[in-house]
């Protein structure tokens, strides 16, 4: 069955949220979801551009008030 984490990257800046969900992903397995929560709003770049490199999924990539939310699936 799939898991769904979480990732709290907020108030970290490039390339650190990016590195973070690396880091994270390698301990998950195929299939798990990974919504990551930051204040930077270059993630909404930078993520998406880290899956389609490492063949990982977006699912959904919205902000609210104060957060970037960027959920992926690992592939």
């Amino acid at each position: 069955m799939n898991q769904k984490h979480v990732l709290n990257a907020r108030r970290l800046l490039c390339p650190m949220p990016v590195i973070r969900t690396q880091e994270k992903v390698k301990t998950l397995k195929t299939g798990d979801i990974l919504e990551v929560i930051c204040t930077d709003s270059g993630v909404l770049q930078d993520i998406p551009a880290w899956c389609r490199i490492n063949g990982h999924k977006i699912l959904d990539l919205f902000n609210n008030e104060y957060d970037y939310v960027i959920v992926l699936e690992v592939g």
